[in-house]
């Protein structure tokens, strides 16, 4: 494998712009992300038989990008001072339609081999990934929305930067989603213009004030820090339909669910149990050690009355669960007590979190390097619940979904679906000593599918 090779940049502005410009103003959900970096997953694909992909995406992005007015927009942060000096912050995207970045490279000597190897994922990849390492609060400059196209030997990988300050997750991939249905044609299928307005509880009016925040000096930490920061190696894992059954049925056995309200353990959440007893059971963590694993939790569902199904921007909050290491590893126990977590985060405890915030404004601030020693704190993000595979853009389905670097620190375990349905890859960083283990220990390795 060699280098990537940009191209080409190109801003890509939304085909009918709507010149009234509209606001949107950011919620806590959005405006406590501001000091992280972006969302990143890419999607791998097998080289096309036409030579006009690279024309006929960027005719598409514009296309699809008028519904998505967001998208195209810039972040505008104002400070505020008032008598007594004290200066506040206020956050908003403008809809200016300043465009969306999109990027044209090429790694030749790569191959789809390359990337879909069983284990590692080569550095390689985080290169075909556009705005690395940006912060979301440099939305007022940089584009809310990149995307790069880079061609390898015998396929493409389309590597999409989202502001995650402007959208979660299912927006995220709600707007590929809709990308692709145009790309190849089916333009009947699009939704109309998804709700732009965010959510406010009654009585909280927008713009919301939040103390100033040290975007400066984050800069400047970053100005005199490794121009690529050394990241703890990223391994793929894949789990099978039929082992996830196994993993889901074992759970619910070493819990009594008629003497627990009757809940039912979920696949994912015995899959991210068994991986969390596995770290640490490798990591030979003291057993009277506490270790955590923290969960996003989606509101859109869970207020009353719901957020629309499309709402277009952050709607959840962080959910944790704690626990002892010994107390982890006796049977049954983790699965259970992060059913009973996730069980918590009703309409009311989601407005007590919103309102908190409000009366208490903290911004999430970026994790440390991975640290030489064990690994006690996890934290799951994506979902394989997101429509991976169905994005074709007009010359099939992708082979393999990949992630960029952004955020990447030692305890992040990413979830995505795999490429057979009912699958779930999951893509964890850990120290390599750690995965090392991992891969030698059977009780791990039984459940997972090569």
């Amino acid at each position: 494998m060699a280098d990537t090779r940009i191209i080409s940049t190109t801003t890509v502005q939304a085909t009918n712009h709507n010149s009234s410009t509209p606001i949107i103003h950011l919620t806590p959900w959005d405006l406590l992300l501001l000091n992280l970096e972006s969302i990143q997953q890419g999607l791998l694909f097998h080289k096309p038989k036409t030579d006009h992909q690279i024309h006929h995406l960027k005719h598409t992005l514009s296309t699809i990008l008028t519904f998505f007015p967001p998208f195209t927009g810039r972040l505008i942060i104002t400070n505020h001072h008032d008598n007594n000096n004290n200066t506040t912050v206020t956050c908003h995207i403008t809809c200016n339609n300043a465009g969306a970045l999109f990027v044209h490279a090429a790694a030749e000597k790569t191959s789809i081999a390359d990337i879909i190897r069983p284990g590692y994922v080569p550095s390689i990849v985080h290169s075909f990934f556009p705005l690395n390492g940006v912060k979301n609060y440099q939305g007022m400059s940089q584009p809310l929305l990149a995307v790069q196209v880079t061609e390898l030997l015998d396929g493409v990988f389309i590597g999409f930067t989202m502001n995650h300050s402007v959208a979660d997750g299912k927006a995220f991939w709600q707007f590929i989603n809709s990308w692709g249905e145009l790309s190849r044609g089916n333009s009947d299928k699009l939704m109309k213009t998804p709700p732009l307005e965010r959510w406010f509880p009654n009585g909280i009016d927008p713009p919301i004030h939040f103390p100033s925040f040290t975007k400066e000096e984050e800069k400047k930490k970053q100005d005199n820090s490794d121009p690529v920061p050394q990241l703890p190696p990223l391994c793929i894992f894949h789990f099978s339909k039929e082992k996830l059954a196994e993993l889901k049925a074992k759970a619910n056995a070493e819990v009594d669910n008629g003497m627990h309200e009757n809940r039912v353990i979920s696949s994912l959440q015995a899959l991210l149990t068994h991986i969390w007893r596995s770290v640490i059971r490798a990591q030979r963590v003291n057993p009277e050690k506490e270790t955590d694993y923290m969960l996003i939790i989606d509101a859109r569902q869970r207020m009353q009355p719901p957020l629309p199904e499309n709402y277009l921007g952050n709607a959840g909050m962080a959910g944790i669960v704690k626990l002892k290491a010994g107390e982890l590893l006796l049977e049954g126990k983790s699965a259970w007590e992060m059913n009973k977590m996730i069980a918590l985060h009703t309409d009311e405890m989601m407005r007590s979190n919103y309102e908190g915030w409000l009366k208490t404004p903290v911004l999430i601030t970026p994790a440390a390097k991975a640290a030489a020693g064990d690994t006690v704190s996890f934290i799951t993000n994506s979902s394989p619940r997101f429509d991976f595979y169905g994005n074709d853009f007009g010359w099939g389905k992708p082979v393999a979904v990949r992630n960029g670097a952004a955020n990447k620190y030692s305890g992040k375990i990413t979830a995505f679906g795999g490429v057979e349905e009912g699958s779930i890859d999951l893509e964890v960083c850990l120290r390599f000593e750690t995965l090392e283990a991992m891969k030698n220990d059977p009780v791990f390795m039984d459940a997972v599918s090569m």
